[in-house]
């Protein structure tokens, strides 16, 4: 099952994204949820919050070039909540980041991105805004996310996180992408569909 990715540790500089119940129309409008595939959805998260309607650049976190390659996104409470669309955390890891921390998630949508490989992990609110205010006073500052140890370390700091156990095993397993899972099992799955009367001869 060589296609399978386990994801165990993500590191990288951060992102900062102040406030509570920010919600998945906020992070990507719902006239992009037409497009067929979400190819180009990396071009428009918060993007009604950063452009003007000439297409201008407003001032916003996300426009910030102080912030640009950061793979790793702090957040408050209960971010993501609203409508459950993927969409979401498409936008946000075509965009460039590649893990979440918050001090709490909408549970739709902390699925959808533990199904993508993106973990969303929670820690407390001071711990929160010390992790705000160091990337805010240095953008530079590097961040390492470890599942198995659940911590988050950078300089001499270290910061306890959490996330519920079926992710954290599903995504250091690498048992969250199922599409591998599937392809590293297809003598097996050719097997059962061929038992199966309504699936008729899929494994020729």
């Amino acid at each position: 099952m060589s296609d399978i990715v386990k994801t165990t540790r993500i590191s990288g500089t951060a992102l900062p994204m102040r406030g509570n119940d920010i919600d998945t129309d906020r992070i990507i409008p719902a006239r992009y949820l037409k497009e067929v595939s979400f190819a180009r959805m990396g071009e428009y998260p918060f993007f009604d919050e950063r452009f003007d309607a000439a297409g201008r650049k407003k001032d916003h976190v996300f426009n910030d070039p102080e912030y640009h390659g950061a793979s790793i996104l702090f957040v408050n409470k209960n971010f993501g909540c609203g409508s459950s669309r993927e969409h979401a955390p498409q936008a946000l890891y075509r965009f460039g980041l590649k893990a979440i921390v918050g001090e709490s998630f909408a549970a739709i949508f902390a699925g959808n991105c533990t199904m993508m490989g993106v973990p969303t992990v929670t820690a407390g609110a001071k711990e929160m805004d010390r992790l705000m205010k160091s990337v805010e006073e240095d953008p530079r500052t590097e961040y390492a996310i470890d599942l198995d140890a659940k911590t988050l370390t950078y300089a001499d700091n270290t910061v306890a996180i959490d996330l519920p156990e079926t992710y954290r095993s599903a995504l250091t397993s690498g048992s969250w992408d199922s599409t591998a899972l599937l392809r590293g099992n297809l003598e097996k799955v050719k097997r059962t569909a061929a038992k199966l009367p309504y699936i008729g001869n899929f494994s020729r």
